[in-house]
């Protein structure tokens, strides 16, 4: 019985521990990002690599995002994916911090002329660049056959497009789009070059508008309702059948380039998780993994050049039209002015 005793015992430890093991939580690092934005398959590849479970929730916007966590949402994660004026308010905020560099041993394989763009932080202290990408122009071939047509964004002054075409329901957009095709900082802050370029978009560009439109436009490209719009590429090659891109899409920025966005991970002040939240933010950058990213979109190779030799699909519009491309900048009070402007703009008669 004595023996027995100690075999039930040793029984009882034994599964108590298997308890305790099985019980042992992992470490869970909570992402916060735009709707679609981070592969499946990375995510659960870096949660296998690392033993660790990522969270994932997901906005539509940087004001979206920026108002939840100025309102106590910032607690609640570890990384954010804020587009650059909005990396601006949460540095200047103290909302961010500073990113360990000793951790983030993939640092050299951002492209440098992405970083010269990225005014704010050269240098990657608090943001890394994720994604550089820009709206563009999207024609449908099949109502205007010929490609006779400027490719500029004033071809939305062009009359054959009248009663067809849409631009995006976004001020920083339009109003960049003007002030590009003028010449012109898509930031600026001179009264003069923003009448001209508003002027433009309501005597020139507006007559021809059906409507302003920063959702369905893919859709109605796709029934063909719109023969021009101007919006992102992903947008319109995700609701065109593939079968039909190279008869029916011609999507394309303007050579002189236009307003642009730059998002990037930043690890939260108040993340309970930093360590692994750098590990995470390396982990994209390795070559292989972020040509997944690019491959799931679509998208051009810009950030991160090396994935490029990784990549398994064919991209919706060539890397180098991006270097002629202006980030959207933050411009702080003035950014009433656009809108006030804007609102002017965007009722159609």
């Amino acid at each position: 019985m004595k023996g027995f005793s100690k075999f039930i015992l040793a029984c009882c430890i034994s599964i108590a521990a298997m308890g305790l093991v099985s019980c042992e939580k992992k470490q869970v690092l909570k992402l916060y990002s735009w709707t679609y934005y981070t592969p499946t398959d990375v995510v659960k590849a870096f949660e296998q690599e690392f033993n660790c479970k990522v969270v994932v929730t997901e906005y539509d916007s940087n004001e979206t995002m920026f108002n939840k966590l100025n309102n106590g949402g910032a607690k609640s994660f570890d990384i954010v994916v804020p587009s650059q004026d909005y990396v601006s308010i949460l540095m200047a905020k103290g909302m961010l911090q500073p990113i360990v560099q000793e951790k983030f041993t993939n640092r050299s394989k951002i492209n440098p002329a992405v970083l010269e763009k990225a005014t704010y932080d050269p240098t990657m202290q608090y943001a890394v660049p994720y994604y550089f990408g820009a709206a563009g122009v999207c024609v449908n071939k099949k109502k205007v056959p010929g490609g006779n047509y400027e490719r500029s964004w004033n071809i939305f002054a062009d009359n054959q497009f009248k009663g067809h075409a849409s631009m995006m329901d976004d001020y920083r957009e339009v109003i960049g789009d003007a002030l590009s095709y003028k010449g012109y900082s898509v930031s600026t802050k001179n009264d003069a070059e923003l009448k001209e370029a508003v002027d433009l978009v309501k005597n020139s560009w507006v007559p021809n508008i059906v409507k302003f439109d920063a959702e369905g436009f893919g859709k109605d490209f796709a029934r063909g309702d719109l023969w021009i719009c101007q919006g992102y590429a992903e947008v319109i090659y995700g609701e065109v059948p593939e079968d039909e891109w190279d008869s029916t899409i011609d999507f394309f920025i303007p050579e002189n380039g236009g307003p642009s966005y730059l998002d990037s991970m930043c690890i939260l002040k108040d993340s309970k998780n930093a360590e692994l939240a750098t590990e995470f933010i390396n982990y994209i950058h390795r070559p292989e993994n972020y040509a997944k990213f690019l491959d799931f979109f679509r998208f051009p190779c810009y950030v991160n050049l090396e994935a490029e030799q990784y990549m398994q699909t064919k991209p919706m519009y060539p890397a180098s039209i991006m270097d002629k491309c202006e980030l959207k900048n933050d411009i702080g009070d003035y950014l009433e002015k656009y809108y006030s402007l804007w609102e002017k703009i965007r009722i159609l008669n």
